[in-house]
């Protein structure tokens, strides 16, 4: 059963399209994650969903209401955590939460969850005395607080240290645990493989991909990473001319890295012993979702298509 379903939604903002005809579905305690570049349309969806901002064309419902129009019906099923929002700067964490608990019939323990959230030591902190990080987590207990049906949950962890990461992790999951439908607006590829049931990518307006992060990373041109020491001379332009392999590159360090299909690696093997290349410190990987992003949102700079990646992978997009 689909608690949130967008049709042909459409968004624009002069000349420019935002959000370009988008069709989607949420199911019922399901985790979505949203995934695309900056600027791509993810938080024009989320605040259509919302009923934040009224869409040109399409339609959104969420659990069978039009949030944009049924505002008193849908605001207590809503909980909703924006990417950038902010409080009276005087107003203390101990009163936020009394607050918003005051807008609800049964909700949650606020003290107990700003505790579970690391702020048991700054309730009576103002808002504005707290760290970035801080007001946060601060929000997320806010948007959970009055134990929404649906969160709507912008860059959930961003500027947040791992530990901090981790705890909030934790909290989502208990909230899915307990029937909460979750949006998740991310740019950590890892927090997306973690948190999510399934992954939309947004790109120019548009959903170019939806699967399981697992069904994802199935999609990239070469869905296996193979590294190895090798000499100076290794071809590489022959190796990168066998079946199957995308891309043979030499990375930093002198190692030779391979982008491949998995039947591939064999035959790569195969080679290798024929021409009495003995592989040091070899290694056989699955991509990863920042592969799968890079290949399905911009497939003109693929790691199919001669994408480089650099010597480690970083876990959030490039702004």
């Amino acid at each position: 059963m689909s608690t949130i379903e967008v049709r042909g939604l459409r968004k624009s903002y002069g000349k420019v399209f935002a959000v370009d005809g988008i069709d989607l579905d949420v199911a019922e305690g399901e985790i979505l994650g949203i995934l695309g570049p900056n600027g791509s349309g993810k938080t024009t969806t989320v605040e259509c969903i919302a009923g934040l901002r009224t869409p040109d064309s399409g339609s959104v419902r969420v659990a069978g209401r039009d949030p944009a129009r049924d505002r008193t019906g849908i605001t207590p099923l809503l909980g909703v955590q924006l990417q950038q929002a902010g409080l009276q700067q005087k107003l203390t964490v101990r009163e936020a939460l009394w607050l918003y608990s005051s807008f609800y019939r049964n909700p949650l323990n606020g003290i107990a969850l700003a505790t579970r959230l690391g702020l048991g030591d700054k309730l009576d902190a103002r808002y504005g005395k707290l760290s970035g990080g801080q007001q946060q987590r601060l929000a997320i207990a806010l948007a959970l607080i009055g134990r929404p049906r649906i969160a709507l949950l912008d860059e959930l962890t961003t500027g947040l240290d791992p530990r901090s990461r981790r705890t909030i992790w934790n909290v989502i999951e208990d909230a899915r645990d307990h029937g909460i439908t979750i949006v998740l607006v991310t740019h950590f590829m890892d927090e997306a493989r973690h948190l999510c049931d399934r992954v939309a990518l947004i790109d120019r307006g548009r959903i170019t991909a939806l699967d399981t992060p697992d069904g994802l990373i199935g999609q990239t041109a070469a869905p296996t990473v193979m590294s190895f020491a090798a000499p100076d001379g290794l071809d590489l332009t022959a190796l990168g001319s066998l079946t199957g392999v995308a891309t043979a590159r030499r990375r930093e360090g002198g190692r030779v890295e391979l982008s491949l299909d998995d039947t591939a690696v064999l035959d790569v093997l195969g080679w290798l012993a024929t021409h009495e290349v003995q592989p040091g410190r070899l290694r056989v990987v699955d991509a990863t979702l920042d592969d799968a992003f890079l290949d399905l949102t911009e497939p003109d700079r693929g790691r199919g298509h001669g994408h480089e990646r650099g010597p480690e992978h970083a876990t959030e997009v490039p702004s």
